[in-house]
């Protein structure tokens, strides 16, 4: 009897010592940024111009949560061979999407651009938006939605911030050479943007509400921050203190007070 009663205790004992063992590597993998994930690297430099080749590019182990969306990983690695460089890469630097150059019958699938945990939402800007032109796959942009209802004043709020740019109309490389024009400018209003699931529910119901706009950002700018909405009213007190008239409001931002009517902030 003592001995089942001492067997059964050394069981469970060696069950608990399993579990904790399985809990403190899960841990530790979550803590240090998840599943790793191996990208291609470059194992020397590679001139702009140069193809990638099994010989110039190695490969590491990253976080996924620290993963850039628009890193090729090594199961990609045979799409990618031949192709070649748009800019000059340095050895150990992450190979990404948008270093490459690809004719237009070298597009990438999009579902492969998407990072795991990831969706690809299309949204449709504004035909007169002009500074859609200036967006390319692989450029970060905030995303805003102006409303105007019926017997209520219209409103500009920024609803996302820092969003990857998938593809632009129907292309996915930045380099691609617009051919007919007319064509062109309807695909280009087009961009597939890359959102969390949650952030595809906000888009859809922005999209509902009112007209969307983008505005292109720094891709090496990380800071994102609460900005107040804007409304007709306030426009009007910018552009009166823009000439000479009243102070201008001023809005909470990452860096403190913004003044809307001052130009140097580029309002």
């Amino acid at each position: 009897m003592n001995r089942v009663a001492l067997f059964v205790s050394l069981a469970v004992a060696a069950l608990g010592v399993i579990l904790l063992v399985l809990y403190i590597r899960e841990f530790e993998k979550t803590e240090s940024g998840g599943e790793r994930i191996r990208l291609l690297v470059a194992k020397q430099n590679i001139d702009r111009g140069t193809p990638i080749t099994e010989d110039n590019v190695d490969t590491k182990e990253v976080p996924l949560a620290y993963v850039e969306e628009r890193a090729i990983k090594m199961a990609e690695k045979s799409k990618v061979i031949g192709l070649k460089l748009s800019t000059p890469i340095q050895p150990g630097q992450t190979i990404m999407w948008t270093d490459l150059t690809t004719s237009s019958e070298e597009r990438r699938d999009l579902s492969s651009l998407i990072t795991p945990g990831r969706r690809g939402v299309a949204i449709r800007t504004s035909r007169d938006d002009h500074g859609i032109q200036l967006v390319k796959p692989g450029d970060y942009v905030d995303v805003l939605v102006v409303t105007q209802k019926q017997n209520q004043k219209c409103k500009a709020a920024i609803i996302l911030q820092k969003i990857l740019v998938l593809a632009k109309g129907i292309e996915t490389n930045p380099e691609a050479q617009q051919d007919n024009q007319r064509a062109q400018q309807e695909r280009d209003s087009l961009l597939t943007l890359s959102l969390q699931p949650s952030e595809t529910q906000l888009l859809q119901v922005a999209a509902e509400q009112g007209r969307l706009t983008v505005a292109i950002r720094n891709p090496n700018d990380p800071r994102t921050g609460e900005y107040p909405d804007v409304d007709c009213a306030e426009l009007d007190n910018a552009r009166q203190a823009s000439a000479g008239g009243r102070p201008a409001p001023t809005a909470k931002g990452p860096e403190g007070p913004i003044n809307l009517g001052d130009k140097k902030n580029g309002r």
